[in-house]
């Protein structure tokens, strides 16, 4: 069972119809218990960064967080979920992030040509043998929808890139913590195969 934390931010059904095309059972929960009892955990998200980590507070679904990093228990982040696990963002000055993992989340810089956000297909730079990405393609193409990216403090935690007016750290991975900038619910076969290698961690 895949536990789907919900703290009222949206996109968290579409994750959920994607681990049902996979043949996965997934919980959208905001129950302490159901997350901690869940063979892995999901944090999706979209919206603004100071709003989503009120919610987390406000459900103390902060400290269930930490308790399961804590866990060796498979951890996803996505999209806002990725940014979430950071010290903190530009989008919210002063509001700090749950700091699972150290690095900042910056805002995409303006460049002629390009619009911000980000919305739409890139490919990926695959790096450092992330697990998630076992079985692509050198250069998958992902679906992003972002203003802020993420400049991970530690290089060895990158597991994918992507060029978009700067240089984005992607994706990251460090123990039973992971974590997508981009939709892989939303990124048609490519993405349902990064759920698979998701839900197959950890697995006999």
């Amino acid at each position: 069972m895949i536990a789907i934390i919900d703290y009222g931010a949206g996109n968290l059904r579409s994750v959920q119809k994607a681990l049902t095309a996979i043949g996965e059972e997934s919980i959208v929960t905001r129950d302490r218990h159901e997350i901690l009892n869940a063979d892995k955990v999901i944090l999706p998200g979209v919206g603004a960064f100071e709003d989503a980590m009120d919610s987390l507070k406000k459900y103390e679904l902060d400290k269930v967080i930490h308790e399961v990093c804590d866990m060796d228990k498979p951890f996803l982040g996505i999209c806002l979920g990725l940014q979430l696990l950071f010290e903190g963002s530009d989008e919210s000055q002063g509001v700090e992030g749950l700091h699972v993992l150290d690095g900042q989340i910056l805002r995409i810089p303006d460049k002629e040509g390009l619009k911000i956000p980000h919305i739409g297909w890139n490919s990926l730079d695959l790096q450092n043998n992330g697990r998630l990405f076992k079985g692509l393609s050198e250069h998958p193409y992902v679906y992003f929808v972002h203003s802020y990216y993420l400049k991970a403090t530690n290089e060895a935690i990158v597991t994918a890139t992507t060029e978009y007016s700067t240089h984005i750290h992607a994706s990251v991975e460090k123990n039973n913590v992971f974590a997508c900038q981009f939709h892989p619910e939303k990124s048609s076969t490519v993405g349902l195969s990064i759920l698979k290698n998701f839900a197959g961690i950890g697995e006999a």
